[in-house]
């Protein structure tokens, strides 16, 4: 029905080529921005028939690079779907994908899952919106890059999650590019509060801890930064950087500051909770885990944090319950706790002191 092409940028990435390509194939071309491969990875993709198109990006920039494998695309192309090397998509995407679209469709956002075990099964998981239709777009700022809309009128988006995007990141690859290119992103446009938001992040990455709070501070203050969920992460990055100066008064003020700004997300909960226990202060531990249980839903945002659904407030439950000399719950939420995360050996561990410390009490 209609004319799809995949674009996508890479470099140096030969050991993906065959895997991603295998599920790319879908479309009717491919077509790869090299931006300066010294491996093998350009010659691969020409032999699986993509139309590769080599270019050094100097000053480098993600969005020129981006752009520029957009323009590589014949403006006769319905669909364009951008994607990375290290992304795979769950197979009979184009087939959904088609019965999805129609003639009024600008963008689809779809199901991305950013981060996953070894089993496959999503860490992290939100929507993404890299398909769009070839005209009225360019990408925007020079990392953490945005797909832009230009078009005239109101832009038709449509949501699925009959499309899946596996992500299966290099961890070998350098991001030593990103925080210059966010401080950048910053002075070209210091009013935009999700670029203020990525760079106060990458500063507690980088465990910057004053610049993070400082830039942090700022996100809070723009006006257009009204997302909860965001302002609750800069809270919880606020915090967390506090934290990591010993200043646990601020820290703690950051996190019930978050728990007030997003009260229908885990993460501040946990987060509080994951810092009472360092302070040994058990019944907030008790409070903050209760807390989170409360919340059954999680959102489908990159804000999500791992922590918040995985063993850890059961982790954390048993080791208040174990400092009470509650062993019988101790060992019910350990339990709770080694059902999410089966090889974690220090959980195991803990129920083998759990169930030691529950026969030496039984035996008294």
């Amino acid at each position: 029905m209609y004319k799809v092409c995949v674009y996508a940028i890479c470099k140096n990435e030969e050991k993906f080529v065959d895997r991603w390509y295998d599920s790319m194939k879908e479309a009717d071309q491919i077509f790869v921005l090299d931006t300066g491969s010294t491996d093998n990875t350009v010659n691969k993709l020409k032999k699986l028939g993509v139309n590769v198109k080599q270019e050094i990006i100097d000053p480098w920039r993600f969005d020129v690079a981006r752009n520029e494998s957009l323009d590589m695309v014949p403006d006769d192309y319905d669909i364009c779907v951008c994607t990375d090397l290290d992304e795979v998509f769950v197979c009979g995407w184009r087939e959904k994908l088609e019965s999805i679209w129609d003639n009024d469709t600008d963008r689809l956002m779809y199901n991305y899952n950013w981060s996953l075990d070894k089993d496959d099964k999503p860490i992290v998981n939100f929507y993404i919106e890299k398909i769009h239709t070839r005209k009225n777009y360019k990408w925007t700022h020079p990392v953490h890059e945005v797909l832009t809309y230009t078009g005239n009128d109101i832009e038709n988006k449509k949501v699925t999650d009959l499309i899946t995007l596996n992500h299966y990141p290099d961890s070998t690859k350098s991001r030593s590019s990103y925080l210059p290119l966010l401080e950048l992103s910053v002075r070209e446009n210091p009013n935009d509060d999700r670029n203020m938001h990525y760079l106060g992040r990458e500063y507690m990455f980088y465990h910057k801890w004053n610049e993070c709070i400082d830039t942090l501070i700022k996100h809070l203050n723009l006006e257009s930064a009204t997302w909860k969920d965001e302002r609750c992460a800069s809270m919880r990055f606020i915090a967390r950087s506090y934290t990591n100066l010993g200043r646990y008064y601020e820290a703690r003020m950051w996190l019930d500051k978050a728990i007030l700004e997003a009260p229908y997300l885990r993460d501040a909960y946990v987060e509080k909770a994951i810092l009472e226990y360092q302070l040994k202060n058990w019944d907030e531990v008790f409070k903050c885990c209760m807390g989170a249980l409360k919340i059954k839903k999680h959102p489908k945002t990159y804000i999500n944090e791992p922590f918040s659904f995985d063993h850890t407030i059961y982790d954390l439950l048993s080791l208040y319950y174990y400092n009470n000399n509650e062993f019988d719950l101790s060992l019910i939420y350990i339990n709770k706790a080694i059902n999410l995360s089966p090889d974690n050996e220090r959980l195991i561990n803990n129920k083998n002191l759990i169930e030691k410390k529950l026969k030496e009490t039984s035996e008294n």
